[in-house]
């Protein structure tokens, strides 16, 4: 059965996705082939556009991400929307999300370089800790035994963790709360404006920093974050902060990659470290933050798998590849052909938009066997939910650590675990992002 134009504005309507992922809608585009052109028509929370090809099959969207010469993330970005202007384009271009080899292979080393195996030791340690404490906090604070996990628990985890890898202070990483919520939820207006920080409490960079955050208009609509006009505090914060570790370096990551030096003999200039600190502060966030919640509801949804975890541990670092298969953070990226091409029998001009579909391409039938089936003991589970690819994300790792750390805790402290309303998902089609998951619990043991 044919799919309808209004079906097809399913895929990249904002609005739709407060409900919950078209997934029939793309279960159907696999079906009929790989890839699909998608007219970009105009709703009430989408300007429109030119249109793009969508991918939905496993195999062809990791050929194009694996290709950077035929589907550039420089020419045009990696969001589904355009830069506003010439000159936000040419913004977005010098962050490594949006650079091809070999300017981005030069990032990435140094970045790569910068994880030592002793930082990383350090961060894991760490990572532990500050699971035992939010779970602690969650206890001690919500003594009658309910909270919402996705603002209680899941979201001070990658907060807590990239304070330590960026040398932020850790009274100023409800900043990062705000910066993220400003560019993922820049098409949902309970995001768009995020003022969570409370400057009284942190150090003076970041009431430096907040004196700049943009203000709303008559309209009360906030600049474009995805400008750097609209991010002029977190810009201002990077700035500081990188002058801060050129003087005084200590022992994070963010120190160790000022000190590090390419095969040329340069080293990354503050306005690249802005750019990476952004990358930092806004990717690395979000990702998690919706994936631990994305991954709760999983377990909520099945409570098969939720007793299998609490009973067997060694399931759960299992279980995490799965949530992230199954939920899927990062809903799609963008790329822009360099030159006509083919993909799948799809006749590609240069300069058209290539959107490859994450959610789908976890759910395709060839790679996944029962692919709706949330199965925490799915082996082989090659998803692609940290990408693929000269892209594929940096701190994977990491993430994974964090997830085990928070959900070991979880189930090693808590029990019972219900879901007290339905879940409120965030207005975007780039984030599948949970704003409330309110839970109640009782503490194991007692």
């Amino acid at each position: 059965m044919s799919l309808s134009a209004i079906d097809l504005q399913q895929i990249y309507d904002p609005q739709v996705y407060q409900t919950g992922v078209p997934f029939d809608i793309l279960q159907q585009l696999r079906q009929q082939q790989a890839v699909h052109w998608i007219d970009e028509v105009a709703t009430d929370s989408w300007p429109g556009g030119e249109g793009f090809w969508f991918v939905t099959r496993h195999a062809e969207v990791s050929q194009v991400l694996k290709t950077p010469k035929i589907f550039s993330s420089w020419l045009g970005g990696t969001q589904l929307r355009n830069p506003p202007s010439e000159q936000d384009l040419a913004y977005v271009r010098q962050m490594m999300l949006n650079k091809d080899p070999p300017e981005h292979t030069r990032l990435r080393r140094l970045l790569v370089d910068s994880f030592t195996p002793r930082a990383i030791r350090r961060l894991e340690e760490a990572i532990k800790s500050h699971a035992r404490h939010i779970i602690e906090r969650v206890i001690r604070d919500f003594p009658n035994g309910e909270c919402d996990f996705t603002t209680d628990i899941a979201a001070d985890m990658p907060l807590l963790s990239l304070a330590d890898i960026l040398g932020m202070p850790s009274q100023d990483r409800y900043l990062m709360f705000d910066w993220a919520n400003r560019v993922i939820g820049y098409q949902d207006p309970e995001y768009a404006i995020s003022s969570k920080f409370d400057d009284r409490r942190g150090s003076d960079i970041a009431r430096q920093a907040v004196s700049l955050r943009p203000k709303p208009d008559t309209n009360g609509r906030m600049p474009d974050p995805r400008t750097r006009d609209g991010m002029p505090d977190l810009y201002h914060y990077a700035h500081l902060l990188a002058r801060q570790k050129r003087e005084s370096p200590q022992d994070d990551i963010m120190s160790l990659l000022l000190k590090q030096v390419d095969d040329e003999g340069g080293c990354v200039s503050i306005e690249e470290f802005e750019n990476l600190f952004w990358l930092f502060a806004v990717a690395g966030n979000e990702t998690l933050r919706n994936g631990i919640p994305g991954g709760m509801i999983a377990l909520l949804q099945n409570p098969q798998a939720m007793a299998l975890c609490q009973g067997n541990p060694a399931l759960i670092p299992s279980a995490v590849e799965e949530m992230l298969r199954w939920w899927t953070p990062v809903m799609l990226f963008r790329r822009t052909a360099t030159c006509d091409t083919e993909l799948a029998g799809a006749k590609i001009r240069q300069g058209d938009k290539v959107v490859v579909s994450f959610t789908s391409a976890n759910r395709d039938e060839r790679v996944f066997e029962h692919p709706d089936v949330f199965d925490i003991q799915r082996q082989p589970n090659p998803h692609l939910a940290f990408g693929y690819g000269p892209h594929f994300c940096l701190g994977a790792q990491l993430a994974r650590v964090q997830m085990v750390a928070i959900f070991q805790e979880i189930f090693a402290r808590l029990e019972n675990i219900q879901q007290l309303a339905e879940p409120t998902f965030l207005r975007s089609n780039f984030q599948r992002g949970v704003k409330t998951l309110p839970i109640s619990w009782t503490v194991r043991g007692l």
